[in-house]
Parts: C-alpha cells; structure tokens; sequence
C-alpha cells in the first residue's frame, strides 16, 4: 500500500466523497452521505460487496430504538456506554463511546424507516456483558442477509459502487489532503480516481498475519474468520500520512466455531446453559465472560479445540439461527439420550464428562467464576459440536474525533480530508481481547461509518471543514 505525491497527476474523474470498502461501515457512509446531497462512489475489491459484515451473526447493538420502545425496553446512551465501558475497563475513549452510543439508535430508526431496512431485537436470552435486550438483527438473523439489505439501499438509492477495484495508491499533496487512488482491476489494468474526501471503511488488519503476531501474538497461530481482503491497508495509509493508531492490540476473537466446517456456533447456547470441556472432558474457564476472550481459552486446550456440550432447550435456541441449521445440516452436531452415550459419541472421558455436565447444576458461583443459579442443570437429550478459537477481526486502528475525521499523531489535529470507520479506526474495546463487547464491530461500523459519511458530505456540500474540536 503506498502513498505518493499528487503532483503531476491528472485524474480523469473526480468524486465529492469517495469511499474505499463495500461493507456495512462503506455502505452506511455511503448512504448517510447522499441523503445529504453529496455524490458518492464505493470502490470495492470484491466482485461482490461482503467484507467481514457476511461473515458476522449480523446483530447490531443499539439504543433507544423503535424496536425497543415497542418491547418496552427501558435503555439510555448511559447504560449502554457504562456496558462499554465496563466490558473495556474503561480503557476506551469516552467521547467516542459517547458519540457511538447516541448515534446507535438513530441509524438504526434511520435504516428502517428511510432505507427499508427492517430489523427485529433479539429476545429470549442476553449476550455477555450487556444489561438489556438491545442486539438488532436482519429478519432472518445473518450478516449475509444484512449485507443483501444494505446492499439493496444502497442501489435503491442510486449510488455507484465499483466492484473489482482494488485500491492500491493513494495520492497526497504537501498538506497530506487526499486528492485521489489508483485502483488495480483483476487483469492488472490500472485507474485514477479523484477526490474531495475519503473515507477508509476498509476494515483492520486480521488478513495480515504479520501484523497480527506483530500486535495480537497471542492470537498469531488462530482460524482467521473474517474478510481475507483486511490487509490492514488503512492502518498502513495512515501511518504513511503520519496518522496516530490506537489499540492495535485489541480484537474480536470468539470461542465457538464449528471445525473443521469452520461454522459460527452462536454463543446463546453457552449463555443459556451449555458448557465447554476439552479433550479430558473437563470444564476450564467461565463460559459466561465473554466469547471474545474465549477465544484464547479454547486454543489453549489440547489441540486448540474443545466441545460445546448442552441440552435440547439450548438446541431449539440455536435452531433459531441460520449458522446453527447449517451445521447441523453439515452434522456438526451430535446427540444422545444418555451422557455415556454421548461420552462415547465424541470420543471424551465418560467419568470427566459426567461430572462437568452434573456439576452444573450446583448454586452460586464456581471456582471459574460462573453463576450457576443462572442456568440450572442440562438435561436429556445432550447435544455436542466440536469448536476452535478463532480471529475475527481487530479492533485496534486509527485513532479519529467524535467526526470520524482520522488525527495526526503529533498534533492530535485532523487530517484534512480524511475519514475512517468500523475496523479501519480504533474500535471501542479498550486495548486487550477481553474488552470486546458482543457487537462491538458492528456498532462502530455502522455508527461510525454513518457519522464519517455525514461528516464528509458536509465538508463537500457546505465547503467548509468540520470543526477540529469535535
């Protein structure tokens, strides 16, 4: 990824905002920038926008919704920020927490009623660290049917996306303004495009395992599960622009998918009573803090893999999710009437097996942490899939404003045209693994990438720059 000196360059065409990333962060930006009257145009390297956003639950975070007044969910930008924090030991930026938090439930409202983009609120169990009902999911519940939807908007409302248009240069002049890219197509043919702003929308670095064991060692060696095509390319623009980074040891990993099918295994079963145990069919950590740091967890076991272990309740839950009728589909998933049954049908220990699907259902918490009055004991039929850790993508990157404009790192000032969001920006989760809250990458992209879009159609349709302060 490089970044070269405009001068001498012609660009044929020149764009008000351009957009590098066809996922929800580029496409929200996108839309959030037209209806305020700025043309458009997302330069995506796929021959069909997907990103990372496909391969997620596609369950979004939000506040003060419509769907959540209609349930009669009582929920704030102070409570959702404080489960931010908390999960993040407040280690994240308060005013961008702050400005990801207000602006949730806007975009959420927004994307239904101005975009037809229907969401429904999970019901029925609470993901880790969240103190209410507040995950907006597709109809269907799966981020390809997300990226169909917004996909659709997108074309709904007459926005320009390039498809197999890999951005490789950026093009600068001497007050490091961005005055256009040069794509590289498939068959090696180049293309210059101009433009007025710019927006990186194109996610982190989980695609770059160099940069992974550089800044997340621990998971160097982890099933990489998100867009191949994060290479990390807006990390790299922005420290070649001189650009402050933030958090780069932070991620998102997630303890449950299904191998060697490499299938999400929704962590509700967990939530609502299952258990993990590993070759020695043994319990070895709380469940319930987190999938992200779980992630870890699992690859420490014997192999880097472990069992899911729960009951029929637990089954017909995550029957209610597209991923889990595919790996069932594919039989990931086992099943038995008795333990022993069981024990023998997933080759673990019938004794250790016994006793650490029987010890949940003890009272209070246990020697890992978890409160086992929550849940109760599993009963019969048992049901098993057998998981890994895996990556799914970092949440370190660059630093930005409450605008989303991308600050320089040694004046703490905004570049002068350029905008990040989602995965290409520091996320929300504080610097460590741990601090992921369930639905952090989504949020940030779809909040950020709707206020990076606002913030650069106001730049080009008003002529003015938004104010360094915010």
């Amino acid at each position: 990824m490089r970044v070269l000196s405009s001068d001498g360059i012609e660009f044929p065409i020149t764009v008000p905002v351009l957009i590098i990333g066809g996922g929800a962060c580029g496409m929200i930006a996108a839309l959030a920038a037209h209806d305020l009257g700025a043309e458009v145009l997302i330069l995506e390297r796929d021959a069909t926008p997907r990103g990372s956003t496909a391969l997620s639950s596609g369950m979004i975070p939000a506040c003060g919704t419509k769907y959540q007044k209609d349930k009669k969910i009582d929920d704030s930008v102070a409570i959702m920020s404080t489960d931010i924090q908390k999960k993040a030991d407040g280690q994240a930026d308060q005013d961008i927490v702050q400005i990801v938090c207000e602006t949730s439930g806007l975009v959420i409202d927004w994307l239904s009623e101005t975009h037809n983009t229907k969401f429904k609120l999970v019901e029925g169990f609470l993901y880790p660290g969240h103190s209410v009902l507040r995950m907006h999911a597709p109809i269907a519940g799966t981020g390809q049917e997300l990226m169909d939807n917004l996909s659709t908007a997108v074309g709904n409302a007459g926005i320009d996306i390039l498809e197999n248009a890999h951005t490789t240069i950026l093009y600068t002049d001497q007050n490091n303004s961005v005055k256009g890219v040069q794509i590289t197509r498939p068959d090696g043919s180049e293309e210059l495009i101009g433009c007025d702003t710019l927006i990186l929308a194109c996610n982190g670095y989980g695609g770059n395992r160099e940069m992974v064991a550089h800044y997340i060692p621990k998971m160097a060696n982890a099933m990489y599960f998100g867009h191949p095509g994060n290479k990390g390319d807006a990390v790299i623009w922005g420290q070649k622009l001189g650009a402050d980074t933030q958090h780069m040891s932070a991620c998102q990993g997630h303890g449950s998918v299904a191998i060697p099918h490499g299938i999400l295994i929704t962590w509700a079963l967990m939530m609502e009573g299952g258990l993990q145990v590993n070759a020695s069919g043994e319990r070895f950590s709380n469940e319930h803090a987190g999938y992200s740091e779980q992630a870890i967890e699992v690859l420490q076991q014997d192999g880097g893999v472990v069992w899911n272990i729960y009951d029929l309740t637990c089954h017909e839950l995550g029957l209610t999710f597209d991923d889990y009728r595919n790996a069932e589909c594919q039989g990931a998933i086992k099943t038995a009437d008795t333990i022993a049954d069981l024990a023998l049908i997933v080759n673990l220990p019938i004794e250790a097996l016994k006793h650490s699907i029987t010890q949940m259902s003890g009272t209070g918490i246990d020697r890992y942490g978890r409160d086992l009055s929550k849940t109760g004991a599993l009963k019969p039929p048992y049901y098993a899939v057998k998981v890994t850790g895996a990556l799914f993508h970092t949440q370190g990157g660059l630093k930005i404003n409450t605008s989303a404009r991308v600050l320089h790192k040694k004046n703490a000032e905004p570049l002068p045209n350029l905008f990040a969001g989602g995965g290409a920006s520091c996320g929300i989760s504080g610097a460590q693994i741990k601090g992921y809250l369930s639905g952090n990458g989504l949020l940030t992209a779809f909040t950020l990438g709707y206020i990076a879009g606002k913030s650069a159609a106001e730049m080009v349709v008003n002529d003015c720059t938004v104010s360094d302060k915010q």
